[in-house]
């Protein structure tokens, strides 16, 4: 159901927005402070901070940015109703603009955490990092998307749900980890390197990932569909 024309439009919002500049400034942040402690301590302190600081805080920012970015604009000023009003599923809309998204979230995401993790000297944890990584940043752009297609704050909603419920909530209560998408991706990673946490259940953390992805672009299809019946803005 994908639309190669809607997704390049995406691509092209994205690209040339200046939030694009702002997405790839976090992960060299992330890699520069990785080398920093690397170089000024040792691997084993520098990967410390990426399950702690690249799960809940940079992949969700890089989340957030790339789904906002390729759909919240057109909420924003109204021109979604010009793009519904072509003959192309809503859904296909949906599932274009989210693999955009997904791209972008996992290039300028996933992509630095394996990197970063690669500097600190162990091969095997930061392939199972990476690993995590997708799986999360799968879930969250989906999730983001879901959001930007629902209300025209959708950075600010999607921001209070990463630092509250994710950095936050989720790093000082275990119970949390079951209904945090960061440590769903930490979980599956574990199966790779015992040196990552162990926060829930796998068969959980795949599942709950896998309803949430699902469930997300679906909404997301659906929102737009409810946008040309009732010409929203």
């Amino acid at each position: 159901m994908m639309n190669a024309t809607i997704a390049k439009l995406a691509l092209q919002a994205l690209l040339g927005r200046r939030r694009f500049y702002l997405l790839l400034a976090f992960p060299v942040l992330l890699i520069a402070l990785v080398s920093l402690i690397t170089a000024l301590a040792d691997g084993d302190a520098a990967f410390d901070i990426l399950p702690g600081l690249g799960y809940p805080l940079v992949l969700p920012l890089v989340a957030i940015l790339a789904a906002s970015s390729v759909l919240g604009p057109e909420v924003d000023d109204g021109s979604i109703i010009y793009l519904l009003a072509k003959p192309v599923s809503r859904y296909g809309v949906a599932i274009s603009k989210w693999v955009v998204a997904l791209a972008a979230t996992l290039t300028a995401g996933a992509l630095p955490i394996l990197v970063a993790a690669l500097i600190t000297g162990d091969s095997t944890r930061a392939w199972a990092l990476f690993v995590g990584a997708l799986v999360a940043g799968t879930t969250y752009s989906a999730l983001f998307l879901a959001i930007s297609a629902v209300t025209r704050h959708a950075v600010i909603a999607s921001l209070m749900f990463v630092l509250i419920w994710e950095s936050l909530l989720g790093n000082l209560f275990t119970g949390v980890a079951w209904l945090s998408i960061g440590q769903w991706g930490l979980r599956v990673g574990h199966e790779l390197s015992a040196q990552l946490p162990d926060p829930a259940n796998l068969t959980w953390a795949i599942l709950a990932s896998l309803v949430v992805t699902a469930v997300g672009v679906w909404f997301a299809g659906d929102r737009l569909r409810s946008f040309s019946l009732r010409g929203e803005d």
